[in-house]
């Protein structure tokens, strides 16, 4: 498990990508983690490009910039990727992780040729089984936490029921919704193989 991860999101004004930054670093936190999670701030407008960070570590946090060379970026929104450089300091040991439908070969010439590892997700599609709605950032939220192990999956499940329990406390239907589109998440997320969103991955068991 790494001492700090530092994590940026790529978003449109209304996807949640702020959101779930913030939440990241309270489960995070929750857990005795030092944390921080912030936006960047300009206009939100809906639709508009946004960018929110994440710094988790097991130690004392003393660097209060933006996050310039993440381990981690995550992209909610993959139209992003056509006048976006998400890659910008991407560190090659660890990850990128899209929100896409798309094939490998529409996704990689678009990414500055990144050599590190590449994970998509289909939110949309989970969104609709779960939820009913798309809310792109909940299954965001579990496949991020997934590939960069940051927390155990019996852990941050735990947690997260919790706030969801606090935060949907009059709506069941709604709390098992999110429950269940993170658990779909979890086994949704796939390393970007040949061709295609390649084989299932399994990195935290």
């Amino acid at each position: 498990m790494r001492h700090l991860t530092e994590i940026r999101w790529h978003g449109r004004g209304g996807q949640g990508a702020k959101t779930a930054a913030l939440l990241l670093a309270d489960v995070a936190f929750s857990i005795g983690k030092h944390v921080q999670g912030f936006p960047e701030y300009g206009p939100e407008r809906m639709g508009a490009p946004i960018t929110a960070y994440d710094r988790i570590s097991d130690s004392k946090i003393r660097v209060h910039s933006n996050i310039y060379e993440p381990d981690f970026v995550v992209v909610v929104d993959d139209t992003l990727l056509q006048d976006t450089d998400v890659t910008k300091g991407l560190k090659e040991e660890g990850a990128l992780l899209i929100n896409t439908e798309k094939e490998a070969d529409e996704i990689l010439p678009l990414l500055k040729g990144y050599k590190g590892e590449i994970y998509c997700i289909n939110a949309k599609k989970v969104c609709m089984e779960t939820l009913g709605k798309y809310f792109p950032n909940t299954p965001m939220l579990a496949a991020v936490v997934k590939i960069s192990n940051i927390m155990d999956k019996d852990v941050f499940f735990k947690e997260m029921e919790d706030s969801f329990r606090h935060k949907f406390a009059r709506k069941p239907e709604v709390l098992e919704g999110n429950k269940k589109a993170l658990e779909m998440a979890w086994d949704e997320v796939k390393l970007l193989g040949h061709g295609a969103c390649g084989n299932q991955l399994n990195v935290v068991a």
